[in-house]
């Protein structure tokens, strides 16, 4: 409540001149503002400098079914069992990993992890072999992340352990590391 012995201050009512000294300053801030107008936006990695020419979209990854593997199946064919993609040697493109084996009516074929790449030009083809089917290893919980490649291994003892029941499990990964995938868990096989 104001006290009446206060005279009317001025700012509180309002006239026809503040509506229009709001109405002007509006004006100038929507003008102003259409000559200062940021650089354009432009998507780029941290640390990249700004080229001007609008980047390629990056390669596909190479098909796991189109390359010819390693692996001898006789009258079989070679089956992708599994297959996962991402770019492990930090080249910006993505190469695949493929875990494969030969096509059997029945058992547990030994698989092969294999590496992918795609060439600038050209045909995707196999770059490494992770493991050999010539091992005798079965591949489970296989994934690509983060530049690294993982698998579990089930394996056998011996000769004498049925091929359906794998007594050996280890688990692996493999990262590019000077120029070639080392594995940095080592090879030590565990019981089941």
């Amino acid at each position: 409540m104001q006290n009446p012995a206060v005279p009317e201050l001025a700012h509180t009512t309002t006239r026809p001149i503040h509506w229009l000294a709001t109405a002007a300053a509006l004006a100038a801030v929507i003008a102003g503002s259409s000559f200062l107008q940021p650089d354009p936006a432009n998507a780029a990695q941290p640390g990249s400098e700004p080229s001007g020419k609008s980047a390629a979209a990056p390669a596909p990854a190479p098909d796991a079914d189109t390359v010819t593997y390693p692996i001898t199946c006789g009258n079989a064919k070679p089956v992708v069992k599994k297959k996962a993609s991402g770019d492990l040697d930090g080249d910006g493109r993505p190469e695949t990993v493929a875990v494969v084996h030969c096509a059997a009516g029945s058992g547990t074929p030994p698989d092969g992890i294999y590496v992918i790449t795609r060439a600038t030009e050209g045909k995707p083809r196999v770059v490494a072999t992770l493991v050999d089917p010539q091992d005798r290893q079965n591949v489970s919980d296989f994934a690509v992340r983060d530049g690294a490649i993982t698998a579990t291994l089930l394996g056998y003892s011996s000769t004498d352990v049925p091929r359906c029941c794998p007594d050996q499990q280890d688990d692996a990964k493999w990262q590019w590391k000077d120029g070639t995938f080392a594995r940095s868990t080592p090879a030590a096989a565990h019981s089941v």
